[in-house]
């Protein structure tokens, strides 16, 4: 195992009230569950606790609300490891995700961003020390957007590598801005990124597309199928993940861009990266919440080892 160097984090912190249902509820439908939990989310920590777990350093630059459920949420991300000393507390209440899961686990989201929207360009900046001697700097659309092109734009003057997960989709991102180095998205949001369904046009125009966004890697993930991967080369690369019974998917693509992060990081090849990825979205679908089922580094390559062996 290659050391691994710090991952800067920027993003958001929620507590999430979680319910399950039969199925999802049709618009002006309402259903019952007959349960609630209340888990940490937001796509930030969570991601940031998948990279942890594979054993990275975490540079975590976000906010939270002065309200209890701030003040126990940097005590739990501490018990994980995570520096919180760049996590400001600020009046209000923390980032509130309300999530609602299916018999099959399919999921829908509703999200309060709370402290999350207070994250500043100006904060991220005070940074630049921390961020520009990360190995990767990874981002969500979770918080204010400058933040994040902020972040980017320390990263590309240092050569620190960019990965940016745009969830949910901001139509309004100025890709042109800055560069990045691996964009992850799932099937949806690729098509809402590009304009189109890279699968449905000719891989000349892909390309061409992602030179106008400064993308250098489209990483595609799609559930149980392949993770395919799109730049510069004239081919697609395929990246098959594990086979499992999921429980819950909320937590599938955090566990994906925290896993990649922490292996991009510590100097592994795209490939050997994205399988771990694909080993640990798939592995957290085994467990409810976003957070507590995602799997630490051991699990994670006894897996590969695993489906390295049946392929």
């Amino acid at each position: 195992m290659t050391e691994a160097k710090s991952v800067a984090v920027i993003g958001s912190l929620n507590i999430d009230y979680f319910t399950r249902v039969e199925s999802l509820p049709a618009p002006g439908e309402t259903v019952c569950s007959d349960s609630l939990d209340i888990f940490r989310g937001g796509k930030g920590a969570n991601q940031a606790i998948a990279a942890s777990r594979q054993g990275s350093e975490i540079i975590f630059i976000g906010t939270v609300g002065n309200d209890e459920h701030g003040k126990k949420y940097l005590k739990e991300l501490a018990k994980e490891g995570i520096d919180t000393s760049h996590i400001e507390t600020v009046k209000g209440s923390t980032g509130t995700a309300f999530i609602t899961v299916d018999r099959s686990g399919e999921n829908m989201i509703v999200i309060s961003s709370g402290a999350n929207s207070t994250l500043t360009r100006e904060q991220v900046k005070a940074k630049t020390k921390q961020i520009s001697s990360a190995g990767a700097v990874l981002g969500q659309f979770e918080v204010p957007l400058p933040a994040i092109v902020e972040g980017a734009r320390i990263a590309n003057q240092n050569e620190v590598p960019v990965i940016i997960n745009p969830s949910p989709v901001e139509k309004t991102f100025p890709w042109q801005e800055i560069r990045t180095d691996y964009l992850l998205v799932n099937e949806h949001e690729a098509g809402e990124v590009l304009g189109f369904n890279p699968w449905d046009e000719e891989l000349s125009l892909v390309r061409q597309r992602l030179h106008e966004l400064r993308v250098e890697n489209l990483i595609v993930t799609r559930g149980g199928d392949d993770t395919l991967v799109y730049n510069r080369g004239d081919e697609v690369i395929s990246i098959p993940t594990l086979a499992v019974l999921p429980i819950d998917t909320v937590g599938a693509g955090d566990a994906f861009a925290g896993c990649f992060a922490a292996r991009i990081a510590s100097g592994e090849k795209l490939e050997d990266a994205l399988a771990a990825a694909n080993c640990a979205g798939a592995l957290t679908t085994l467990g409810a919440g976003a957070q507590n089922p995602v799997p630490d580094r051991e699990r994670v390559d006894q897996h590969l080892e695993h489906l390295s062996q049946s392929s």
